[in-house]
């Protein structure tokens, strides 16, 4: 064997070493020209709506970011999946997302129970569920380094908004109809842990299935109780299908609902019924005719592109990918999920223009913020009633 030759047998090992070396060490997702995300929506399920507005926002912001040169050199690719709302199909499109397409994070994934269901397969793969749309205690709880949640959780938005309401009113027999799944169960939680700090107790506990379309049998239990409040672990329709059913038969208790019943949709499709609703939330519903500019020219930017109004539910898709996007440029050009998450962790978050309080993530906690505020629709629109509110100390 001559020199040349083993000179070359050296370099062609060596090329066979590094190339093997590179393959271990290549981080899913991540391209010399692209970073591909996904996220996971109901586009045609029960709150499709929801889905289309986050998607609306998501894809403005994206679209913003590639115009503006990427992250780093890289252009940002955003995969959406549809899972109807179904904690199924969720595991499949997320099998797909994660095996198949190769995503470096889930982001925006609504739904609690959706959310639970997939996080186990993205952790399998060291995929990041950033992000998710939904105000549950497990999107944070237990501690995994890859959760990120920033929304003030259902069990503290009921803690902190239903001492705020007897504040107001003294309530003699309050009650509570909630979805049956761990959505719902968050909203219950929560209001039972506030009646408790508060020496009360509800006059009246009432539930239904997720996906149910009449609630006269549950109104029916609530009127014959006497219920002068009714907390609500409600989302859209059945939001709507609650109150719509009890004014039309004389039962006139007050509404008090979680940020998932903070949404346009309640008063554009509910009308006049839905007026005196009270819900918690962080970021704002941005009206088009909102008197911050910058409000009015997103919104305008928005339905210019899409032929519709932006929701909360829009901010929220466009204040996701916005997030990740700073997070991934403080990362630098090396990015990893190790960098990401150190990112993460050293990020200050300020305040958004949708009126959401700044946020910030810790090594030892996953949850950005734990503070939210309370809404009223008052005269077919979202009034704020209270700015955020402080969350009571466990006892």
């Amino acid at each position: 064997m001559n020199r040349s030759f083993k000179t070359a047998v050296a370099i062609s090992a060596m090329t066979l070493a590094l190339g093997s070396a590179h393959a271990q060490t290549a981080t899913q997702g991540i391209s010399k020209g692209e970073i591909l995300i996904g996220t996971i929506l109901d586009i045609s399920g029960p709150i499709a709506a929801f889905g289309k507005q986050s998607r609306g926002g998501m894809q403005l912001r994206v679209e913003e970011i590639n115009e503006q040169g990427g992250i780093n050199g890289r252009k940002l690719k955003l995969l959406v999946e549809d899972d109807a709302y179904d904690p199924k199909k969720a595991v499949l499109v997320t099998q797909k997302l994660v095996n198949q397409d190769k995503v470096f994070a889930v982001v925006g994934h609504t739904g609690t129970a959706h959310n639970n269901a997939s996080m186990p397969i993205q952790f399998e793969k060291n995929v990041i569920n950033f992000l998710p749309i939904t105000a549950a205690r497990e999107m944070y709880e237990p501690f995994h380094r890859l959760k990120f949640s920033f929304a003030a959780t259902y069990y503290d938005q009921m803690r902190g908004g239903l001492p705020e309401l007897f504040k107001r009113k003294q309530y003699a027999k309050p009650c509570v109809i909630y979805q049956d799944d761990e959505f719902g169960l968050e909203v219950l939680r929560g209001a039972e842990w506030a009646m408790k700090s508060m020496g009360k107790d509800f006059a009246e506990k009432t539930s239904y299935k997720r996906g149910a379309t009449d609630f006269s049998s549950q109104v029916a239990r609530m009127k014959a109780a006497g219920c002068d409040l009714v907390v609500m672990g409600t989302i859209i329709r059945e939001t709507i299908g609650t109150i719509g059913e009890s004014r039309k038969t004389g039962f006139s208790p007050d509404f008090f609902g979680s940020s998932a019943a903070y949404t346009d949709l309640i008063h554009k499709l509910g009308g006049k019924a839905m007026d005196g609703l009270y819900a918690m939330h962080t970021a704002e519903q941005p009206y088009p005719d909102s008197s911050d500019d910058k409000i009015r020219f997103w919104s305008a930017k928005y339905r210019t592109k899409f032929n519709e109004e932006p929701t909360v539910f829009s901010a929220y898709g466009y204040m996701i990918i916005d997030t990740f996007a700073v997070a991934a440029r403080n990362a630098g050009p090396n990015l990893t999920v190790d960098s990401f998450i150190k990112s993460m962790e050293s990020t200050k978050f300020p305040a958004d223009m949708f009126g959401s309080p700044p946020f910030a993530f810790k090594p030892d906690f996953r949850l950005g913020n734990d503070q939210s505020r309370m809404s009223q629709i008052q005269n077919g629109r979202w009034t704020k009633v209270t700015d955020y509110l402080p969350v009571p100390k466990a006892k």
